[in-house]
């Protein structure tokens, strides 16, 4: 018999365990009884639950057999209780009383119970196939990771507990007045929802602090399906009168429930829910507090996190960064909480039945795009109720709703005028990788600064030449000061072999924005591709994954993933505020590991890029001024990327645009007095010059997540404040 107890809570005078238990075999029984400390028997509920994740592990497919359990039974303070759990003639007693309870609830049990998850038979299993398929390396290091990840300062439950607003916060949210306060409409389709799950939502409408609201709900619930929705409805429309249900008689689909919903809303802004879902009591009064604050938006969405089913645990929060229109061609980052103004709604129209299972994600490009200004409050606001059958937690179980995303992207870039071939999943259902179509064949000038390191020189020049599909190319080698006569004789040699190589002469100080201004000055392509000579092609399609962003009107730099030799991350954009300054992103995850909501492998919009691997139209380059002279050897690629970004273009970051990046062969490392001060001295230089963003935090990043480190972390509540301004880490 393997069992485990996933929940233990104590609500007024009652216990409530939750979890699962299996057999040898799925046809094996679990029997519960519930003893007090005189032995005795104590009535107990018990729900049957199922728990197709167990059955996977155990039995390695679904079977239809509930293996979880839901025991309710009443308690009394100071005393224990025994939990007996029978099967396969077998028995286990677990003990519960208040000690042993708070002691499941702290760090250093919930990290236990961590390393025993760590431990179980899927662990292993999914462990055996990771190095399969990447090698023992690969998992060694992936294994290092989760390891390190059980020392975290906080669990999630714990941060939000301390970052939640206090009794007294929200009592000054109640008797606030704000400047504007809107009618907030919350639109809900309900389908065949379980009552505990309806009430729920209700009551989380009720215990808001912000009070203009009206909840429209519309019940599609096939008739003589539908009384539960209309009996609970019922009760809070009695109660208070911005309850509002119409019972529809007939399941018009997901989208023709929802525009039920909205064609019933009153409000000057619409906000979107979900029948099984909650909101914290904080929420509409932090959508009415942006709205009073920015009304020049008429779209705001929120962070958000998942609730289990029982709806006792918060857990996997999703910390969104601001407006970023490559990221949701990736991925439907916005989802939850969604706010859209009236005006806005009726420009657009409501949801459509063709995207039905992606409904919302077309709703969103279509509102994203006619959208005045779009408003992101870096808070949780929605709890998104998590069960097998939900996208939120198992894509595969809707693979219609994943071609219905697929659909929705591509009728938004029809809509763009954007040229796309195919959108196709990425590395995971829900997440897309779309293959934009070339217009024509530019000529694209591969810019590579280059002393001495003709090996490596010779590699990134022959991989390129060799594997990648894109042929329209020139290089313009820079030489810079080269020592060996080696050097010289390759350069001649190289230029014979392949009549694209040109070699081009700097011949004053070492200065990375110099040499590379030299570079494009001498270079006739119309795309820009600055490169590393410590680089090495690995995507054959690198040029068109690059070429299909740069060619958009929209984008001035695109950047590549680059790999370490070990397939590590070198590169996967950059954060301002990283470090202190400026940092990369996920560095030192391996490749095949999931990085924060697969944000690694999902095309989106960065601050910036490095230009180890960073394409530019010629054009944008001249008018931003090209790099920064001043920066002689850091920042400067930062730099370039913030000046495109002043010019209204966007800076993308491709994934499947990848490359090897051997570092720091060339250059060294800054060990000298004079390479820190040089390093000090261009800190400043790049602070001076764009000390908003390090004041007021990057727009593409969250200020919930830490900036100590480079996988998307929490925040560290102890070293890092939230919301306070982006303080460096040097000596300035």
């Amino acid at each position: 018999m393997k069992y485990k107890i996933d929940v233990v809570r104590i609500r007024e005078n009652s216990i409530t365990l939750n979890g699962w238990v299996v057999g040898k075999t799925p046809q094996s029984k679990a029997a519960f009884r519930v003893l007090n400390q005189d032995k005795k028997p104590v009535k107990f509920r018990h729900v049957a639950t199922r728990r197709d994740d167990v059955s996977q592990i155990y039995f390695k497919k679904t079977y239809d057999r509930d293996f979880g359990f839901d025991i309710q039974f009443p308690y009394e303070r100071g005393h224990n209780y025994w939990l007996l759990i029978r099967c396969d003639g077998r028995v286990i007693r677990i003990k519960f009383n208040e000690e042993l309870i708070a002691r499941r609830a702290s760090v250093a049990y919930k990290r236990m119970e961590k390393i025993r998850d760590l431990m179980n038979m899927e662990t292993v299993r999914v462990a055996l196939d990771f190095g399969k398929k990447h090698g023992i390396k690969a998992l060694l290091l992936k294994s290092k990771h989760k390891i390190q990840g059980l020392d975290n300062d906080y669990d999630y439950k714990e941060w939000y507990d301390l970052t939640k607003p206090d009794e007294e916060e929200l009592k000054r949210q109640k008797e606030e007045k704000l400047s504007v306060q809107p009618l907030l409409s919350i639109v809900i389709p309900a389908y065949k929802t379980p009552e505990k799950y309806l009430r729920e939502m209700m009551d989380s409408i009720l215990a808001q602090t912000y009070d203009n609201w009206e909840v429209c709900v519309a019940n599609g619930s096939p008739e003589g399906e539908g009384k539960i929705v209309e009996r609970v409805m019922s009760w809070y429309e009695k109660r208070d009168g911005r309850f509002h249900c119409q019972n529809l008689g007939e399941n018009r689909g997901i989208a023709g429930n929802t525009n039920a919903a909205l064609q019933m809303a009153k409000g000057d802004y619409i906000i979107l829910a979900d029948h099984d879902d909650t909101l914290p009591e904080y929420a509409l009064y932090e959508v009415a507090a942006a709205i009073a604050s920015h009304p020049e938006c008429d779209m705001i969405y929120s962070d958000e996190d998942k609730l289990d089913m029982d709806g006792g645990a918060l857990f996997d929060p999703h910390f969104k960064p601001d407006f970023n229109p490559d990221l949701l061609t990736s991925v439907n980052y916005i989802c939850h909480l969604l706010t859209v103004k009236r005006a806005l709604l009726e420009q657009v129209g409501g949801f459509r039945h063709e995207f039905d299972g992606a409904q919302d994600y077309d709703f969103i490009f279509r509102c994203s795009e006619a959208a005045k200004g779009i408003y992101h409050i870096p808070k949780v606001l929605y709890h998104w109720r998590c069960h097998q059958d939900s996208t939120a937690s198992n894509p595969e179980s809707k693979l219609y709703a994943f071609e219905a995303g697929s659909r929705a992207i591509m009728a938004h870039y029809e809509r763009c005028g954007i040229l796309a071939d195919k959108v196709e999943k990425g590395v995971d259902y829900g997440i897309y990788h779309t293959t934009f179509r070339i217009k024509g064949e530019p000529l694209v000038s591969v810019v590579i600064p280059n002393k001495d390191h003709t090996e490596d020189l010779d590699l990134c020049i022959r991989s390129i030449l060799a594997k990648a599909t894109y042929k329209n190319l020139e290089f313009v080698v820079i030489e810079n000061n080269s020592k060996a006569k080696e050097t010289f004789a390759y350069y001649e040699e190289i230029q014979k072999e392949f009549p694209q190589v040109r070699v081009v002469y700097w011949e004053r100080e070492f200065n990375y924005s110099a040499i590379n201004n030299f570079g494009a000055s001498q270079a006739k392509g119309e795309y820009l591709l600055f490169l590393n000579n410590d680089t090495e092609l690995i995507e054959p399609r690198l040029i068109e994954e690059l070429l299909g962003f740069c060619q958009r009107e929209d984008v001035g730099a695109v950047g590549a993933r680059l790999l370490y030799q070990d397939d590590t991350i070198q590169h996967a954009g950059v954060v301002v505020g990283f470090g202190g300054i400026a940092g990369h992103t996920f560095i030192g995850l391996h490749q095949a590991e999931n990085s924060y909501f697969h944000r690694a492998m999902c095309a989106q919009d960065y601050s910036a890029v490095t230009a180890a691997c960073m394409m530019t139209k010629a054009e944008v380059f001249s008018q931003a001024g090209g790099f920064t002279e001043e920066l002689a050897v850091a920042f400067n690629d930062i730099d370039y990327c913030m000046k495109v970004r002043a010019r209204g273009l966007l800076v993308v970051y491709a994934p499947y645009a990848l490359m090897y990046h051997y570092e720091s062969k060339s250059r060294g490392l800054e060990d000298t007095p004079e390479k820190v001060a040089r390093f000090n001295r261009e800190i400043r230089i790049f602070a001076n010059r764009w000390p908003d963003i390090l004041a007021k935090g990057d727009p593409y990043y969250n200020p919930n997540l830490t900036l100590r480190k480079s996988n998307f972390a929490l925040r560290d509540l102890l070293k890092e404040k939230i919301g306070e301004p982006y303080k460096l880490d040097v000596e300035l």
